[in-house]
């Protein structure tokens, strides 16, 4: 009897997340990983109103609500000096908006970084709700884990802000990879295809709008 070749498919947007472990992390300096992290913070708004939008059109699905507890209202970042006292119940994004205050920028790089970040959102939000909600299985099943060790490959993490953002890639890598209780296993069911393409490149963009040296 013939083996049965088994087709294995693969999407564009996982090129994309390829193109984004692949840039200069090395080559950035402290002040362009900090509008790095600008750059995430907005990343982890669109990504918590995208679990909000996967949990609404699947209100039943018990690894969804885990993963919104996981993510939203808890102390799993907490306790982490100037952002989040021990115990303390805050979403994901809110943990990321709080340690952008402890390095304050000067109001004209501010406001750069606002306005990458609001164009970013707004491409998120022209996309339909089935786009967004199973971006979440991408994110969590591998790819963001792999955005982060490229981040992490980074070679200055000096000060208060840097070191806050650092614990949140690395508790977040340990929170997605566990094969029985991780965030992948939790979201992969939704199964993305390239309808999410446009999500993860828009991500790509807005990383490098923020630190154009990843390029360089």
């Amino acid at each position: 009897m013939a083996v049965q070749e088994i087709e294995i498919k693969s999407f564009t947007y996982e090129g994309v997340i390829g193109e984004i472990c692949r840039l200069g992390w090395q080559n950035l300096t402290s002040i362009e990983l900090v509008d790095v992290a600008w750059a995430y913070y907005h990343f982890s708004i669109q990504f918590r109103e995208n679990l909000e939008v996967a949990c609404q059109l699947y209100p039943y699905d018990l690894g969804l609500k885990q993963l919104m507890r996981e993510e939203c209202n808890t102390d799993n970042l907490s306790p982490w000096p100037g952002v989040a006292t021990a115990g303390e119940k805050i979403n994901h994004d809110e943990f990321m908006r709080r340690l952008l205050n402890l390095c304050p920028i000067d109001q004209v790089r501010r406001r750069r970084l606002e306005i990458i970040g609001q164009s970013y959102l707004n491409k998120v939000y022209d996309l339909d709700d089935i786009a967004r909600a199973t971006s979440i299985a991408s994110y969590e099943d591998g790819g963001l884990e792999r955005v982060f060790q490229a981040i992490l490959a980074s070679r200055d993490w000096n000060g208060p802000l840097l070191e806050a953002f650092r614990h949140f890639l690395i508790q977040h890598i340990r929170f997605d990879n566990n094969p029985d209780t991780g965030h992948g296993t939790l979201s992969r069911h939704l199964r993305p295809n390239d309808q999410i393409l446009p999500l993860w490149t828009a991500f790509k963009h807005i990383l490098i709008e923020a630190a154009p040296t990843l390029i360089a």
